[in-house]
């Protein structure tokens, strides 16, 4: 038999090994660009780094920043996710002004960043960030007094052309356009955003979702003031938000006013709405004021099924609501009441709830109430879609 040649990866096409790097991090595949001339060049290949995520690579500095994106990073990049300084020893300043423009210059398709404990109050404005970026998630951040004001020059020299641009704009009566190019803002454990950073936000031309999660600075008032409404000079507020999600999940003992139940005003144009843990009981009773409402989330609670019928009787005046979804929600069985005790007041509200044919019935076992609370709310609201996703029900105890 004729003796079998070695085989090593030199002998495996370019497609195959790009194949087989594409499973390694950002660290090795760095490393592997030192083996030699071929995997150098294959390293660099931008299909490699449409997806890049640094919050694992420990002891990440400004100076290995710099280093990959003079060598690696460009055109090809996509999505890039970068961890912080905030809760390290070293702290320090992690993202410069200049590495910022450097990427939006480099990487020009870039359109989602995600930033973990970053420390942003060395920026003045978020017009330093890539004008390509169409999302931007901000996770346990600290920012500025006026990152998302647009209005503010980033320097001297852009300030000078900002007016003169401004004034030309005026002269041939025309608004100028808006500078900032992001549609989905998520700010999730973001202490130091608040009531001034959210109206900062009407002026963004294209934002459409926005995500709240943990931002325990927005109030009622807050919210009430930034939503969509007829205003003297046509619609004001974040009339272009279709998606808005308010949840409080973390924080134990809040006891500010729910920002959810500025929602009570109405909000033209608002098609998604997602409540979440503390903001659930409140949004729902604020729900019905949303006349252009199609699809409501509820997730990560625990509700009463007295508490679910009663809110969406509320939400028939809504013709155009077509779905309802229970992600995570724990569901509390109605009491019982003891022996020898349910012939007063109970009893006779208990024979006035089933009249409409829309309540769950009192009787039912735990396994049931789930089947039970679809029935009713299937009845309540005949054209809407109903999802139970992880759902489960809470037993009482004796």
């Amino acid at each position: 038999m004729d003796e079998f040649t070695p085989c090593n990866l030199n002998y495996l096409p370019e497609n195959i090994l790009l194949d087989v790097l594409s499973y390694l991090s950002v660290r090795e595949l760095v490393r592997a660009g030192r083996v030699c001339k071929r995997w150098r060049r294959l390293v660099r290949d931008q299909r490699l780094w449409r997806l890049v995520d640094l919050t694992a690579w420990k002891g990440m500095t400004s100076r290995i920043l710099w280093a990959l994106l003079r060598q690696y990073l460009g055109c090809g990049l996509r999505c890039l996710r970068l961890r912080g300084l905030l809760l390290s020893v070293r702290g320090g300043t992690f993202l410069s002004e200049a590495w910022l423009k450097a990427l939006s210059t480099k990487c020009p398709r870039l359109s989602r960043l995600y930033l973990l404990h970053a420390d942003l109050r060395s920026l003045p404005s978020c017009q330093l960030l890539p004008p390509s970026l169409k999302v931007l998630e901000l996770r346990g951040c600290e920012l500025p007094q006026d990152f998302f004001n647009q209005d503010l020059p980033t320097s001297s020299e852009e300030g000078a052309e900002a007016t003169s641009s401004a004034k030309q704009k005026g002269s041939s009566g025309r608004s100028a356009p808006s500078g900032i190019s992001i549609e989905c803002l998520i700010l999730n454990n973001v202490p130091s955003f608040k009531d001034q950073h959210l109206q900062s936000l009407t002026s963004w031309q294209r934002l459409s979702r926005l995500e709240l999660c943990d931002t325990f600075r927005v109030t009622a008032s807050g919210l009430r003031t930034c939503a969509a409404k007829d205003g003297a000079c046509g619609v004001e507020g974040l009339f272009r938000l279709k998606y808005l999600e308010i949840s409080i999940t973390t924080r134990q003992g809040y006891q500010l006013q729910m920002a959810s139940l500025g929602l009570g005003a109405g909000w033209l144009g608002l098609e998604e709405l997602s409540l979440g843990g503390k903001e659930v009981g409140p949004g729902l009773l604020c729900a019905s004021r949303l006349k252009d409402l199609k699809r409501l989330y509820l997730k990560a609670c625990t509700l009463s099924e007295m508490q679910i019928v009663r809110s969406c009787r509320m939400l028939r005046g809504l013709s155009g609501l077509h779905r309802l979804e229970f992600l995570d929600v724990v569901f509390q069985p109605r009491l019982c009441p003891p022996e020898g005790r349910g012939g007063g007041e109970e009893e006779q509200e208990g024979e006035e709830e089933p009249a409409g044919g829309d309540t769950v019935n009192s009787e039912s076992k735990p396994d049931e109430l789930i089947p039970n609370l679809r029935r009713s709310l299937a009845i309540l609201l005949p054209c809407c879609t109903l999802a139970f996703s992880n759902c489960s029900v809470q037993s009482n105890a004796d």
